[in-house]
């Protein structure tokens, strides 16, 4: 028995010159190994492809890798929160084992650590740096480029899979996270690996498939918990229906696949929950010190409802709140729109196209399974993108883009293969022109961005629509100028929110690519809540910037010093003016001493010291960093402040493990205030940094954090150390 690729997607006959049967044929799971393996087919092309196809994608790729390297040390050490967990890990396979923060395993950060592996392990060769961190991330978005391509081209011609790669690498989300140091680079990665195993299976029916499919979402799960669960619905749904083996059989299938999931995520979260809790770092994020009640609490339901205990506030149950209001409409507003939405309208409709071209085909054909595969994952993830009421960033939405490009470049190509038909040009043409209108819309809320690149826009988009619409009739060379034009105008406004990511460097917890838009948050790389600023009057996260009162004008770069609003506004105007001060280029040239928020030694993070805030990291001046690393050897910890962000910053500036007293939003219960006074009395702390006014959620009221802050500052000396202020733990009040 085999099975042969599709004849063309509607099931009518071929036409000369638009068809092209594979000259050997797929086998079936009887009959042993399909004849030729993906790369083969990757690398040297099939021999019915044009001998121009493999150097396109081999250039699509290079240039990808060129384009997301370009300036990539711009952003430091990006999120410090993670860096200092990779930073971690770097010094010690126990931190790097649970995704402590600190090389002391005081506390995890708030996921699962497989996203910060390949960082962890590439510091551990290479140095605690900038590109250290950043390099293994943009290796995860070009091979996400090519998992698309492979995946589209396996069904539709080259010029598909070159069409759904350049859209992925040209999102501007995507130029972002693949460049930054969250877990979402590794998740996008996984769910495009996942899709692509699917529509292996969905061709021959092998269980392997399925199961490595399987083994590729559980290690999502790894990276960012319950969200790789988002595509499993539509993929098990499709596979179930669509299979070319029995019932029985894709039951079967389906139970392996599912066990798949279980072993590959299930292992490290047997091992977490099993181990005796004295023994392994607090869970970052947990209220009871439980990675099980992280994932289904804080990272899992909560996200939906909004109910997140120890969070920051989610948004609300009424419609809206403090992440934005939500929607059908949601990723098509001022703060996310720019991000993602650019191709959406044409990826639906050519959605729906590919479904109605393929309504004639049996149901195994792996055409319409495809078209299934990656639009039923765009639709769910938009569904729950749109509703959810936690807590949303703009960036989460990296995740829709390689199925919004996969689904772009597959219907694109099965029109333009049905071009003579008039619903197939006229549909070619509608997409064109959606894409054209809502390009112009996006622009348009950029009113001083590139002001006349919207024109050319909408021109040329209604230009090669109106050529589209005749395409059939057109000749080769004119109907192939009119697609080519209306991919260029498709393709110009994300390319020109990208190229301006790029020059932007990104740190900070909430980050956002291009530039700013009228009722978005922040400016270019800008972040934060609705209005620019994070929750609750917590400042966002966002591209390099000139800091406070003068902070950071080392080439325009380096880490911000924000905090809350306010926080460190008394500071000395003269300080870190200097251009001699945190700028020698002798200091800190040892990689695993890496200096702030510029890892090549120029410039401390923020340079003037202070505490910073709930999404920002702290500015460390020279003074500071000096204290904290005198006699650093002889205590466990160097020192504790309130919220991971703060701890991170003086934790990557001295290169010494510091605790982060509550976790990343401060309110973890992690220490308490009894198990906090008994490392002091084990004289296993030498600092405390005072919180100020950013001291996160947990630095005022009755929380632990709270109460620590009120032992420690009733009962030991303080100390001053450029604007910041330290506690001495091994000195007591008075003395």
């Amino acid at each position: 028995m085999t099975v042969h690729y599709d004849q063309p997607a509607d099931g009518t006959a071929a036409r000369p010159g638009t068809w092209k049967r594979p000259p050997a044929p797929v086998t079936a799971p009887e009959s042993g190994e399909p004849k030729r393996s993906l790369p083969r087919r990757l690398w040297h092309g099939r021999p019915e492809d044009p001998r121009w196809a493999r150097p396109a994608f081999l250039a699509l790729l290079l240039a990808t890798t060129a384009l997301y390297l370009w300036n990539l040390s711009a952003s430091g050490y990006a999120n410090s929160f993670y860096s200092a967990a990779v930073q971690a890990g770097s010094q010690s396979w126990k931190a790097f084992f649970f995704g402590s923060l600190d090389a002391a395993n005081a506390i995890t950060v708030d996921k699962p650590p497989a996203a910060l592996w390949p960082m962890a392990l590439s510091v551990r060769l290479f140095g605690l740096g900038s590109w250290a961190i950043l390099v293994p991330e943009v290796l995860m978005g070009v091979g996400t480029v090519a998992v698309v391509y492979a995946a589209v081209r396996r069904r539709f011609s080259p010029a598909a899979g070159l069409i759904a790669g350049a859209v992925l690498a040209l999102t501007p989300v995507a130029a972002l996270m693949f460049r930054f140091n969250n877990p979402d680079a590794m998740l996008a990665l996984l769910m495009a690996v996942a899709c692509y195993l699917v529509i292996r299976a969905l061709e021959d029916g092998r269980t392997k498939w399925l199961l490595w499919a399987g083994a590729a979402i559980g290690f999502a799960f790894l990276a960012k918990t319950l969200q790789a669960f988002l595509i499993l619905p539509p993929l098990a749904l499709v596979y179930g229906v669509c299979a070319p083996v029995t019932v029985k059989k894709r039951i079967g299938q389906l139970a392996a696949a599912l066990a798949a999931i279980v072993v590959s995520g299930g292992w490290w979260v047997a091992i977490v929950e099993l181990w005796p809790a004295s023994s392994r770092p607090y869970i970052g994020g947990s209220q009871n010190n439980s990675f099980l009640e992280l994932t289904f609490g804080y990272n899992g339901l909560g996200r939906l409802n909004g109910d997140e205990t120890g969070s920051v506030g989610g948004g609300g149950g009424g419609g809206g709140g403090n992440w934005g209001e939500t929607g059908w409409d949601r990723l098509f507003g001022s703060s996310i729109g720019g991000q993602i939405s650019w191709l959406i309208p044409a990826a639906l409709i050519l959605l729906v196209a590919g479904l109605v071209a393929t309504r004639r085909a049996g149901r195994t054909s792996a055409t319409r399974g495809a078209f299934l595969v990656w639009g039923g994952a765009l639709l769910t993830t938009m569904l729950v993108f749109s509703y959810m009421q936690g807590i949303f960033h703009e960036y989460y939405t990296v995740a829709l883009a390689p199925y919004a490009a996969a689904v772009t470049g597959m219907g694109a190509a099965l029109l333009w293969e049905q071009r003579a038909r008039a619903w197939a040009s006229l549909t070619l043409a509608a997409a064109t022109t959606a894409t054209a209108a809502w390009g112009y819309v996006l622009l348009n809320r950029s009113t001083d961005y590139l002001p006349w690149l919207k024109w050319l826009v909408l021109a040329g988009g209604l230009t090669a629509a109106l050529g589209l619409i005749f395409a059939g009739r057109l000749g080769r060379r004119l109907a192939l100028g009119a697609a080519g034009l209306g991919l260029v105008a498709a393709l110009a406004g994300p390319a020109a929110y990208t190229l301006t990511t790029l020059n932007e460097g990104h740190t900070g917890s909430i980050v956002t690519a291009g530039p700013s838009v009228a009722g978005g948050r922040g400016g270019p790389g800008g972040g934060g809540a609705p209005g620019g600023g994070g929750p609750g009057g917590f400042p966002g996260g966002g591209r390099n910037q000139q800091g406070l009162n003068g902070q950071n004008q080392q080439g325009g770069q380096g880490f911000p010093g924000g905090g809350m609003p306010g926080q460190n506004q008394n500071q000395n105007p003269n300080q870190n003016q200097n251009p001699n001060q945190n700028q020698n280029p002798n200091q800190n040239q040892t990689p695993q001493n890496g200096d702030g928020g510029r890892p090549d030694g120029m410039g401390g993070m923020g340079g003037g010291g202070g505490i910073g805030g709930l999404l920002n990291g702290a500015g460390v001046s020279t003074e500071a960093k000096k204290l904290l690393q005198t006699d650093a050897d002889a205590y466990t910890w160097a020192a504790a402040a309130i919220g991971s962000q703060n701890a991170a910053s003086y934790q990557l500036s001295t290169g010494e493990p510091v605790m982060a007293v509550g976790g990343f939003n401060g309110t973890d219960p992690s220490p308490t205030l009894a198990q906090f006074q008994q490392y002091v009395a084990a004289g296993k702390i030498h600092y405390f940094i005072a919180s100020g006014a950013g001291g996160g959620m947990g630095g005022s009221g009755d929380g632990t954090s709270a109460q620590i802050t009120s032992w420690v500052e009733a009962n030991f000396k303080k100390v001053t150390a450029g604007s910041a202020t330290f506690y001495d733990l091994t000195q007591k009040a008075g003395d």
